[in-house]
């Protein structure tokens, strides 16, 4: 997340608390109501059957409130539109209009302010009843002024059938609203328009020479190539206008692309006209725009419908993130202090299970708490969002690290160093189980178990204190087994008697987080780029070195204590730099590319290819996932599910989440889900499928072989 957008979440995160946990659903006090007055309408006042007509959800907001265009800028969220229609309706694209640009601090917002009419067509079956015909519109929205609120409205109307052999006329009561609604939309540019680089700056040419121009302004569809508050220097010459532009930081930034809308002001014979030009291939053309992909609606898991079964998912995907491989290296050393407690007192022993399920949930709602806030200020993050930071994803490798030596012997903690790793010294106490909990829920957060994608997505759809109660119940499940056995004490008895064979097992479970650490520092080479990993590499030496200092001077005599002690500082201060180097170096765009014919995931791309009727199958991941990377090399690698997807040829497109991307965010939240993997199979004909995060091969192919007949490579022959 770019530093100018997480200062203003920052912002918005202490506005959320200040309204709320439930502010979308308490009554709002004066200054919130009515913040935003929502209509839906026609501009036609009948329909006819067979034609389109044109239906528009009108945004009226309050003086200094603002929504978003389609895309936001640098925070927010555009509104969404869920149609319910009758039988053989079908609703369009949104025509967005010409977008504002609109400053909140050191960001650049892209929306509107005052009002705003999203206007959609809407095509009428060949055939009709009687009537009338309801349509109805669930409009959600962010509309933000130095705090954001989220909001909703359920929108609907009916309109009369023509009568047969007549055109449905105009209605006049809105005839002024679509006139005026239609101004605001960008055409197409009738000048050549292109993107080039002048070193490392991109600059948009406009070939229109004598056009006379002021307050240029240029609006990206992609939410991630451009710093959208960078100013933007226009110029002309004998060719045309230039405007000169700032290419992203962000590490998944795409190369700029003379895609987007350009406004300004035209002098004219007749004084200052105001112009909007929808440029490049994405601009809008409504009579041929293709329907947006479908959503996997039908195909959700009916199981997360409700908040008590929502609740007993999470339950289950929490019990068994205590067999995933994030999990059960630092499982495994907490049940070694256990033994190494077997010998204190029922009583005691139990206090150590219940302060560990302590840590567990409140790191778990610590977590949900920090990703509702954040959600509701306009960030498109979701479930794991913090090992997009590659600052979370190296200070996770240092700690491992500095556990895993201390398995190894290398350095022995105490005193208040006990606390944060009960399991890994002779001196633990209640503290230690809290943070191991504490410790335990972090690293699980790259791992995703079956039954948790649903009960998650659910959660974050429904309110705060929905999300709460099922990240609640998911850590409720993690923390339970080790809960249950710090509650048996028996058990404990049945296990051997501490001895020498645990400093044997010690050094054995060192192994498990060196290998966790070699995988982080994977995930850190895809966020950062060389520089930034060569600083991440230091800093392993650096925890290495501090280690070895420490335990010295504990054994060396005062004055070599204190020369000792001043050392591990000194190390400590330069992982500190080199930290703060990190996110400096990110990495540029990955390619997804494969010489297996996989593409990168847009939208666009995915429109394009269903367009074209053909199958297509999507797999979101990240590189920190490692539920997605044993799916992929352990499933969608193998040679029969290759040679499945060529057999019916479906195409496929992988979007990485390692960095943040609202586009797939989007898609993410769309499909009930709030974090990866997510796999989706569409059949070319409207349908979709949405297939479990844990994948064989046997279900894959399942899933292929039940694609409608006609598609694949046969449907190409006469």
């Amino acid at each position: 997340m770019p530093p100018r957008r997480l200062a203003l979440l920052l912002v918005l995160l202490a506005s959320w608390f200040g309204l709320g946990p439930a502010a979308a659903q308490a009554p709002r006090s004066s200054k919130y109501a009515d913040l935003v007055r929502a209509e839906l309408v026609t501009e036609e006042s009948a329909v006819a059957p067979g034609t389109v007509l044109t239906a528009g959800v009108r945004l009226a907001m309050k003086p200094g409130w603002h929504v978003y265009w389609r895309n936001p800028g640098d925070s927010g969220l555009p509104p969404e539109i869920a149609w319910t229609l009758p039988a053989g309706f079908s609703a369009g694209s949104v025509a967005w209009p010409a977008p504002e640009r609109i400053p909140v601090g050191d960001l650049m917002n892209f929306g509107y302010e005052g009002e705003v009419l999203l206007t959609v067509p809407v095509t009428a079956p060949e055939t009709l009843g009687p009537g009338p015909v309801p349509l109805r519109a669930k409009v959600s929205y962010l509309v933000c002024e130095r705090e954001c609120v989220p909001g909703e409205a359920s929108l609907s109307l009916s309109l009369p059938v023509a009568p047969a052999g007549t055109s449905p006329r105009p209605d006049p009561r809105a005839a002024a609203l679509f006139a005026q609604g239609r101004e605001r939309l960008p055409v197409p540019a009738p000048w050549p328009v292109r993107m080039r680089q002048d070193g490392a700056t991109p600059v948009l040419d406009i070939d229109a020479p004598g056009l006379k121009a002021r307050d240029l302004a240029f609006f990206p569809y992609s939410e991630t190539a451009l710093e959208h508050a960078a100013v933007q220097v226009a110029t002309s010459d004998a060719t045309g206008l230039h405007l000169r532009l700032q290419r992203s930081s962000q590490a998944d930034a795409p190369a700029p692309r003379a895609d987007g809308v350009l406004t300004f002001t035209e002098e004219t014979g007749s004084g200052p006209v105001r112009r909007a030009y929808a440029l490049g291939e994405a601009a809008p053309t409504p009579a041929t725009t293709a329907p947006s992909a479908p959503v996997a609606t039908a195909s959700a898991p009916p199981e997360a419908e409700g908040l008590w079964q929502a609740a007993f998912l999470a339950f289950l995907g929490g019990l068994l993130l205590n067999l995933m491989p994030c999990v059960f290296p630092v499982l495994s050393i907490k049940v070694l202090s256990l033994v190494r407690h077997s010998g204190e007192s029922p009583g005691r022993v139990r206090l150590h299970g219940l302060a560990y399920a302590a840590g567990v949930l409140a790191t778990f709602l610590s977590l949900a708490g920090l990703l509702i806030a954040l959600r509701a200020g306009g960030a498109q993050i979701g479930w794991g969002f913090q090992l997009q930071s590659p600052l979370v994803v190296a200070g996770l490798a240092y700690g491992l690290f500095a556990m895993g030596l201390s398995l190894s012997g290398v350095w022995h903690l105490g005193g208040r160093a006990a606390s944060l790793g009960d399991g890994l010294t002779r001196r633990a106490g209640l503290e230690g189980s809290f943070f191991t909990g504490v410790l335990a829920t972090i690293v699980a957060t790259p791992c995703t178990a079956p039954f948790m994608g649903a009960a998650v997505g659910y959660g974050l759809t429904q309110g705060a204190p929905v999300a709460l109660a099922v990240f609640a119940a998911l850590g409720l499940g993690l923390a339970l087994p080790f809960a249950l056995l710090a509650a048996w004490p028996a058990g404990l008895r049945r296990l051997p008697r501490p001895g020498a064979w645990m400093e044997t097992l010690k050094g054995v479970l060192a192994f498990p987080l060196y290998l966790t650490v070699a995988w982080l520092v994977w995930v850190l080479s895809r966020q950062v780029g060389p520089t930034g990993l060569m600083a991440g590499l230091t800093g392993l030496v650096l925890v290495a070195f501090c280690a070895w200092t420490s335990e010295r001077g504990r054994m060396a005599g005062a004055v070599a204590r204190r020369a000792a002690q001043a050392a591990t500082l000194v190390g400590l201060l330069g992982v500190a730099g080199l930290l703060a180097v990190l996110d400096r170096d990110r990495a540029g765009p990955v390619a997804v590319a494969a010489a297996d014919g996989v593409e990168p995931f847009s939208r666009a791309r995915l429109d394009a290819l269903l367009a074209e009727r053909r199958p297509v199958f999507v797999n979101m991941t990240a590189a920190w996932c490692i539920t997605c990377q044993v799916n992929d090399r352990a499933t969608l690698r193998a040679a029969s599910v290759r040679e499945a997807f060529r057999a019916h040829d479906v195409a496929q497109l992988t979007g990485d989440w390692t960095n943040q991307n609202p586009e797939i965010t989007r898609v993410l939240e769309a499909n009930g889900r709030s974090g990866v993997p997510l796999y989706l199979l569409y059949d070319g004909r409207g349908g979709v499928a949405v297939l479990p995060q844990i994948l064989t091969e046997s279900i894959v192919r399942d899933a292929l072989a039940a694609l409608p007949a006609g598609t694949g490579p046969r449907a190409a022959l006469p």
